[in-house]
């Protein structure tokens, strides 16, 4: 039993089930969910050395490719399928919320998990949320025709989630204390993913059950620009020959949406429905995620039998 509380794709799965089974507690766990996240922040910023950012020439390339491989290509990736496929002008409008939105923060941490670049996914992860508020007041008031303003919900999230994981892990280093953490700091992430999961489950459970016959389509969409493209990202990675660790966060910045930000957007903004898109984007990122971790495991299983 003990082994299974360690185990990340059964906590995964676990938080999906609950979720779906029991979402009422999901309004408790609210609340944390985002200090949970930023928990896990800073621990994978633990990895991050302080003279990276004393260079700021090499913060232009990682900068400029997070936000091209969030916008430019999952973004338009999802825009021009759900231009084709869908016709339902909300679930449409639900889809390019999701194309606007900036990478997921859970992809610093996830890039640790899978032996990534992290400072590599940090600087553009910040990148397409700076770009973010540019990005998403104009294609509200271009696309959808409407005029919104708020970029303090992306300046608060920036704050919460990058800026003070990040200071909080300098102070941690600065103290020499890092060590005492690392026996400790795959379960504390691994349980900090399940108060997120379980509350972005349970608060979509009603929605994603709402309209059954609209999940196939949309779940289509989301397989497509999350699993397939993940896949395509990786073998471009290998033919261009670039390094392991930095396709690792390329991969993860061109596969995983807030859709968060996403959701909160068309609840407020649009009809109920117009969440749905979010809703079953959650679904195939825990998925995803939960994929390339029994995938990580099995080449690593694959490695080691093959050094036997």
């Amino acid at each position: 039993m003990i082994g299974l509380l360690t185990n990340r794709n059964f906590i995964f799965l676990l938080a999906v089930g609950l979720g779906l089974a029991f979402p009422q507690i999901a309004g408790w766990t609210e609340p944390v969910s985002l200090p949970a996240l930023a928990l896990a922040m800073m621990l994978a910023a633990l990895n991050v050395p302080n003279d990276f950012f004393g260079t700021p020439k090499a913060l232009i390339r990682p900068a400029f490719v997070g936000i091209m491989m969030t916008y430019a290509i999952q973004g338009g990736l999802l825009i021009l399928m759900s231009s084709l496929i869908i016709s339902d002008q909300n679930l449409w409008i639900g889809l390019v919320l999701v194309a606007v939105s900036p990478t997921a923060v859970a992809v610093i941490p996830f890039t640790g998990i899978l032996d990534g670049n992290i400072a590599y996914s940090l600087v553009g992860t910040v990148a397409a949320y700076l770009a973010a508020l540019v990005i998403m007041p104009l294609v509200f008031l271009l696309v959808l025709g409407v005029n919104i303003a708020n970029p303090g919900k992306l300046v608060g999230i920036m704050l919460e989630l990058i800026v003070l994981p990040l200071i909080l892990s300098r102070i941690i280093i600065y103290l020499n204390i890092q060590n005492y953490l690392t026996k400790y700091r795959g379960v504390i992430t691994d349980w900090s993913f399940f108060i997120v999961l379980y509350t972005i489950i349970g608060l979509n459970r009603d929605l994603i059950f709402s309209k059954p016959q609209m999940i196939m389509p949309i779940a289509a969409i989301f397989f497509i620009s999350i699993f397939l493209l993940g896949y395509l990202i990786e073998k471009a990675g290998i033919i261009f020959k670039v390094d392991q660790n930095n396709t690792v966060s390329l991969m993860l910045l061109g596969t995983l949406k807030n859709q968060g930000i996403a959701g909160g957007l068309a609840i407020s903004l649009f009809p109920r429905e117009t969440a749905f898109p979010a809703a079953v984007s959650s679904m195939v990122m825990i998925l995803f995620l939960i994929w390339l971790d029994i995938r990580k495991k099995w080449h690593f299983q694959k490695n080691a039998n093959l050094k036997d």
